[in-house]
């Protein structure tokens, strides 16, 4: 396939970011690889492709003759599980995640269908109200309450574990191994942690189970593929905490879009699923305030997860580094 097919690489904002596709031996390997999980499903692939690099992965569209393009996934070793976990997904919530045509966890490479429209893509051409995002979280949330039993298996996979009673340790090292803070920026997030330890504590005591946080749903990880259906992907980010810390990154989209006076509804929404645990609303939504701040430890780590830059600063520790320091502000909900 290598030989055969024409590719224009797209390296965004980080023209500079070492990926494996730099080495030829990895990527040729890499479109072998395709073209044989291809081959066994009576298919090709024919036409351009389109690469986009990024620190956190490798991605590329392949066009297929006769059907719909495939992509093809190569995850840092920090989310080699990845694969895995959008394979066991498609075996637990069908119809919510996609299923993929291959997946070789020992390289972290997966081989996925498309999914149709992204949401993004809706957004930008055709009016869409909150009403829209409020949907897709209560969907969400439903698959989060459904994947509850599978969090010790989850782990398993290799998700990165991050339990509600845990996040103070996942702080300690998050604030041990950032070299971005200055001494002064180090000092106020370290004074944060008694405050930190009770806000763990107190979101623990709601009695929610952990499950799967995606960590970064906004409208590039999911798929619309039709009016009221949607599907979840890219969890490369994911981790077994506490599920309402993923109404953060979407929340924040909301905001961005129609004000804040939209938060309310969308945060109640996301909590319809959860009414039928028996805790109070009351609770619950002091509980969506507690993991807005905590979701914060998340993003932290997930900016840390990425391919390895010889020779230069670690890829992230910046992002890292903000996200540290936003767990100081108060949430808006």
């Amino acid at each position: 396939m290598h030989s055969e097919i024409s590719m224009t690489v797209d390296r965004g904002a980080f023209p500079d970011a070492v990926t494996p596709w730099e080495q030829e031996s990895w990527r040729a390997a890499a479109l072998d690889w395709v073209q044989e999980r291809l081959a066994e499903r009576g298919l090709r692939g024919e036409g351009e492709l389109r690469v986009r690099l990024r620190p956190w992965s490798v991605l590329a569209r392949v066009p297929v003759a006769g059907r719909e393009a495939v992509w093809f996934k190569a995850n840092p070793r920090s989310a080699a599980f990845e694969g895995p976990l959008t394979a066991a997904l498609a075996r637990w919530v069908p119809g919510h995640v996609l299923e993929p045509l291959a997946v070789d966890a020992a390289r972290a490479w997966s081989l996925l269908p498309d999914g149709g429209d992204l949401f993004r893509q809706v957004l930008a051409r055709e009016p869409v109200g909150p009403e829209v995002w409020e949907d897709l979280l209560r969907q969400y949330a439903g698959m989060q309450r459904t994947l509850i039993p599978y969090a010790g298996e989850l782990e398993r996979l290799g998700v990165p574990k991050a339990r509600t009673v845990d996040l103070p340790e996942v702080f300690d090292r998050l604030l041990a191994a950032n070299t971005a803070l200055d001494s002064e920026a180090r000092a106020r997030v370290a004074a944060v942690r008694p405050r930190l330890v009770d806000w763990c504590a107190e979101l623990a005591a709601v009695g929610i189970e952990d499950t799967l946080d995606h960590a970064d749903l906004h409208d590039g990880q999911l798929f619309r593929p039709a009016p009221g259906r949607f599907t979840f992907f890219d969890w490369g980010d994911a981790a077994v905490s506490h599920p309402f810390c993923s109404l953060r990154v979407t929340g924040e989209q909301v905001r961005e879009r129609y004000g804040a006076q939209a938060l309310p509804r969308l945060r109640d929404a996301y909590l319809e699923p959860w009414t039928g645990t028996g805790v109070p609303v009351a609770e619950l939504r002091r509980a969506a305030s507690l993991a807005w701040r905590l979701s914060s430890l998340g993003r932290a780590a997930s900016w840390s997860r990425m391919f390895p830059d010889p020779g230069r600063p670690a890829p992230g520790v910046t992002q890292s580094a903000e996200w540290l320091l936003d767990l100081l502000n108060e949430p808006p909900i």
